[in-house]
């Protein structure tokens, strides 16, 4: 009996003792095993010893498999069977939402927090939200400054490596997007579907203001400056804001005087790419904006919006100080100076100063002697384009100004102005000399020399 309760102990030691051997074994082939599937270089560990070989390609930068289709190479078997389906057009992951497919699953889930709208990866310092995780690395740049890529055919640097491969597609000349709409070519994949918008007429980004929609959210952010008044680009020279960086660009050639676009027609210069563009057109004779009310075209869709304001007689910018009406607001921009006495733009030959560059740029040609508009009549010059209009008008007796009263016609609007004063009796320039009235201000000064003339002898024969 006492026998075998003694061999029973002795075999429960034993059986402890062997169960302590093989937790021990297990620890350390487990210890080991993680050992040997750890990467020397990152840290990273792996469940498998074949999982680590093939992490470790990612150092060593070995790439076995190779595409026979366009000699891409990679470091694993799969990456190379997911990518021939770019070459196969095989696409078996399907969105069922919106059934758009895909070539692999990770894509299709990537693409499937568009619908859901989820944005896991934010940045810290100003919260902005992305689907991807490259997206908010390259995000992360801007807070940094880092533009760890770099042409090296202009020394130009970039924050992402599809930004660089886009830009290094300007010095190829490559355009390997092509609109099959009109055939137009784009370097980049962005830019043809902006450009496809126009096509379809598609404007997703909607002003909360004043309802005006646009293709880019981009030119959304800045036209909602024109509400908030918001001017971030100054001029260092004179302290004028701007809505844009190319407004501001295109303000500074005003004082450096730069001109380095020419009209290769008539040598003409101008400071801006934009403003040749508009000018070439009256060489080639094209005015591609016309008016749906009459069917006069014009140059400019600037000038066709302050044309049509004649039809409709809107005029919906007021000044707050006069009560003035103005059609656009860029003139009344420039009336409100008047009130101000702001006069920013000066000439540097003489000093003058004007309120708007237009103004100075007119000025400009009274010191260099240019006159750019030509009368294709009899080849007389004129400064600015409206004198000419004028003028051709006594070769082609065109008077489309007509009276209301007496059917007269005039060929200027200040010469009917004048001629309806007849018919209203008002006489609104006064000789502070004599009290007399005048409804023409050219009378008024030709009376005044009558009182700046001295006649001595009148005098003499009223004295004897």
């Amino acid at each position: 009996m006492e026998e075998n309760e003694e061999s029973e102990e002795l075999s429960e030691v034993e059986e402890e003792t062997l169960s302590r051997s093989k937790t021990k074994k297990t620890f350390l082939r487990k210890k080991r095993a993680k050992k040997s599937t750890t990467c020397t270089q990152c840290g990273k560990s792996f469940t498998r010893k074949y999982d680590l070989k093939i992490h470790m390609r990612i150092h060593t930068g070995e790439k076995l498999f190779r595409c026979d289709q366009c000699g891409k190479s990679f470091s694993c078997k799969p990456h190379l069977d997911l990518h021939l389906r770019v070459h196969t057009g095989e696409k078996p992951f399907m969105c069922g939402r919106c059934e758009k497919r895909f070539s692999n699953k990770q894509l299709l889930e990537l693409h499937l927090r568009i619908h859901t709208g989820e944005k896991p990866f934010t940045c810290d310092q100003c919260g902005k939200s992305f689907r991807q995780k490259p997206g908010l690395i390259e995000h992360m740049r801007i807070h940094t400054g880092e533009k760890p890529y770099v042409c090296e055919q202009c020394e130009n640097y970039f924050s992402s490596k599809h930004s660089l491969d886009a830009h290094m597609r300007v010095h190829a000349g490559e355009k390997p997007f092509k609109c099959d709409q009109c055939g137009k070519c784009f370097t980049t994949l962005r830019s043809l579907r902006e450009h496809m918008m126009i096509h379809s007429g598609e404007k997703p980004f909607t002003c909360d203001q004043c309802g005006v929609s646009f293709r880019r959210k981009h030119c959304r952010e800045i036209h909602m400056r024109v509400h908030t008044g918001e001017k971030p680009h100054v001029c260092t020279q004179c302290g004028k804001g701007f809505i844009r960086s190319t407004n501001l660009k295109s303000h500074m050639n005003i004082h450096t005087e730069e001109q380095p676009f020419t009209c290769d027609h008539c040598e003409k210069r101008f400071s801006n790419k934009q403003n040749l563009k508009t000018h070439m057109r009256s060489h080639i004779g094209e005015k591609p904006f016309k008016c749906d009310q009459c069917g006069k075209a014009f140059l400019r869709a600037s000038v066709l919006k302050a044309h049509l304001t004649v039809h409709t007689k809107e005029k919906p910018y007021s000044c707050s100080e006069c009560g003035k009406s103005s059609s656009l607001p860029q003139t009344l921009y420039v009336h409100q100076k008047t009130h101000t006495g702001v006069k920013e733009y000066m000439c540097f030959q003489c000093e003058k100063t004007f309120t708007s560059a237009n103004y100075l740029k007119r000025h400009q040609r009274i010191h260099t002697g240019e006159k750019p508009y030509k009368c294709s009549h009899c080849d007389k010059r004129f400064i600015r384009s409206e004198n000419l209009k004028t003028h051709e008008r006594i070769h082609s007796e065109d008077k489309p100004y007509k009276c209301s009263h007496c059917d007269k016609r005039f060929r200027q609007p200040a010469y009917l102005k004048a001629h309806e004063m007849i018919h209203s009796g008002e006489k609104p320039h006064t000789c502070d000399q004599c009290g007399k009235c005048f409804a023409i201000k050219s009378y008024l000064k030709i009376h005044e020399k009558i009182h700046a003339v001295e006649k001595p002898s009148h005098h003499n024969l009223k004295s004897q």
